[in-house]
């Protein structure tokens, strides 16, 4: 026990064949990938002296496979924007609701873009509907009560099925370019919730979140006023915060506000401690300064500035950007920035997302 407890699995004896398994199969050790993968073989190895649980070691082996599975299917549409779509599964057909999630969702999909719901029926079915099987992902879980997908996804091989929740809302959410929610129970709001709350803190990137009624129903008009009379009046949550959400009935208007907020941002990133974001169109001068001056809040030092790529960026090398030294705390008025930055665009920037 003794000895083994001294075993350090960074040393040369374990990395270099760690390393030797990552070159036969086509990786190179020294690359970014290449490391990361290394480190995860080093924290498997680490289970075994850390003498975990079997259940633990299940979960976690479980997880990453379905995980590696769910964005190895993603993959070759990394560069078509997507939407993750919630609502009830007990939604039928001849529903205004379920009318309302078709519509949206073949609007949607005329614009370029991907659905991915959960698979199931009611609203689910119904993203897929409007969609069409070619433009639809589902992402399943695995219920005692509900084991199949819906007929319009069945049998896809964009369909993944998961055990776990948590790894079922990672798909969601890592994968998708906004969210649409239309009304639904406990899962639903589960989701909805998660979606502000990762937003709000900044642990994933700003999109547009937009809750889809029936023509003049109330369903998150009432989430709304809940939102503002608890939440906002007892300080839960601050003003700029409901900048994270829009409500609307009407599908064409809910499609109209996500392209709108592609309209000239495209996406962002953090280097070292600048948050840089990069445009379709830059600002000019006038624009800058309205920008610097409405938000200079959100700074902590210095201005928002023009830039160029930085060397560790990889993708969307040849388009604009701004860098501001974020304060890391203000995701709701960094949504109000965008939406300032898309108001600048011509009407020719494109409506689409990021790649």
């Amino acid at each position: 026990m003794e000895q083994e407890s001294r075993i350090d699995v960074r040393d040369a004896t374990f990395v270099e064949p760690l390393n030797d398994l990552i070159r036969r199969v086509g990786g190179d050790p020294d690359s970014q990938v290449g490391r990361l993968v290394r480190e995860t073989m080093q924290n498997a190895l680490r289970l075994v002296r850390d003498r975990v649980d079997g259940g633990e070691v299940k979960v976690l082996s479980l997880a990453f496979r379905e995980m590696r599975h769910a964005f190895s299917i993603f993959r070759p549409y990394a560069d078509v924007p997507k939407i993750s779509v919630f609502g009830s599964a007990r939604t039928v057909e001849h529903k205004a609701q379920y009318r309302a999630a078709l519509d949206f969702s073949r609007l949607i999909t005329e614009a370029g873009w991907m659905v991915i719901t959960g698979a199931g029926d009611g609203i689910m079915r119904a993203g897929h509907d409007g969609a069409g099987r070619e433009a639809s992902f589902g992402v399943a879980i695995r219920l005692p009560f509900e084991t199949n997908a819906n007929d319009f996804i069945i049998g896809d091989e964009k369909l993944v099925t998961h055990r776990y929740f948590f790894t079922r809302k990672l798909m969601f959410v890592s994968q998708a370019n906004a969210v649409a929610l239309f009304p639904g129970g406990f899962g639903t709001l589960d989701e909805g919730f998660e979606v502000l709350t990762l937003v709000q803190t900044g642990k994933s990137a700003p999109m547009p979140i937009i809750c889809v009624d029936e023509p003049g129903g109330d369903y998150w008009r009432h989430f709304d006023r809940y939102i503002r009379e608890q939440l906002l009046a007892d300080g839960m949550i601050s003003e700029e915060d409901l900048s994270l959400y829009h409500i609307t009935d009407d599908p064409a208007e809910a499609v109209a506000h996500v392209l709108a907020f592609y309209r000239n941002y495209h996406s962002l990133r953090w280097v070292g401690d600048d948050l840089v974001m990069r445009l379709y169109r830059a600002l000019d001068d006038a624009q800058l300064d309205q920008i610097n001056s409405a938000f200079s809040d959100l700074v902590v030092e210095g201005r928002i500035e023009r830039c160029g790529p930085f060397k560790v960026e990889q993708d969307a090398l040849d388009l604009p950007r701004l860098k501001l030294r974020f304060n890391r705390r203000s995701h709701g008025r960094l949504r109000q920035m965008i939406d300032r930055l898309n108001s600048f665009a011509a009407s020719d920037v494109p409506d689409a997302t990021a790649s």
